[in-house]
């Protein structure tokens, strides 16, 4: 389970655990020691992690997201459907109770990728970003695929849980990343969309808050950027497998052996 905060103190959380640690049924999902379940109309992350270098430590608590609506749709980002990108909760509501201090509420989002192939057998690049406009969300999903071919959505998410596809608005160059990463996002023409606050950088991925204009008006929120090229070069896996340990050995005797 993926936890990151971010500030003074972040951390950052991803253990790659086997099989023995998976259990999931119609309502929870189990991932060692961490576990997400529905209760209701509301989706509970309880987290029980350790941080990675550099920054090492204990992250514990719980998420609480409080959809808005719940969407059933789903866009193939590949003509094969062997990538799956869906919106499950585009607008909702956070809160968020962890230790060393962190407890907030505030806007939320829920989506999830998946699919049968590993990404880099197919992309070599791709951005994407949610920014929260006058109306509702608007998401934002640009995608190079390793033939040449591109992908692009725009998507409208109202308050009331509705979704509109519409054309996306012009392509606006950013400044690189701290690891000299390629970054765009989309704004209007005149637009000059620019990192707000850096988030997560790694030579191969890099989150931030942007702002950028839309509609005529400011628009900020999350951003991503991906180069699946550079994250299949050999020498950066040494640094994946540091900030992404592998454990085995978990029993659910709510003891872990490694």
């Amino acid at each position: 389970m993926n936890v990151a905060t971010y500030g003074p103190g972040g951390r950052f959380t991803m253990t790659d655990r086997g099989r023995a640690a998976l259990r999931q049924d119609s309502d929870a999902l189990t991932l060692g020691p961490s576990r997400m379940a529905w209760r209701g109309d509301r989706l509970e992350i309880d987290v029980t992690e350790w941080a990675a270098p550099p920054l090492p430590g204990r992250v514990t608590g719980r998420i609480t997201l409080h959809p808005v609506a719940i969407s059933d749709v789903e866009w193939r980002l590949t003509e094969t459907g062997s990538h799956i990108w869906r919106p499950f909760a585009p607008v909702a509501r956070i809160e968020v109770d962890l230790n060393r201090g962190l407890k907030w509420s505030g806007h939320g989002y829920f989506d999830a990728n998946f699919g049968s192939r590993a990404l880099e057998q197919d992309f070599s690049y791709w951005t994407w970003a949610r920014y929260p406009t006058r109306d509702g969300v608007l998401a934002l999903y640009d995608a190079t695929r390793l033939d040449g071919s591109e992908s692009a959505l725009a998507l409208r998410f109202g308050a009331d849980g509705g979704i509109r596809e519409e054309a996306p608005p012009p392509k606006r160059p950013m400044a690189r990343s701290l690891w000299a990463l390629r970054r765009e996002t989309r704004g209007d023409a005149d637009s000059r969309p620019h990192q707000v606050k850096p988030m997560l950088d790694a030579p191969f991925y890099c989150r931030a808050l942007v702002e950028t204009q839309l509609d005529g008006a400011p628009a900020r929120g999350v951003h991503e950027a991906l180069d699946l090229r550079r994250f299949r070069q050999p020498w950066l896996k040494p640094m994946i497998a540091l900030r992404v340990p592998r454990r085995r050995g978990w029993r659910f005797d709510d003891q872990a052996a490694g």
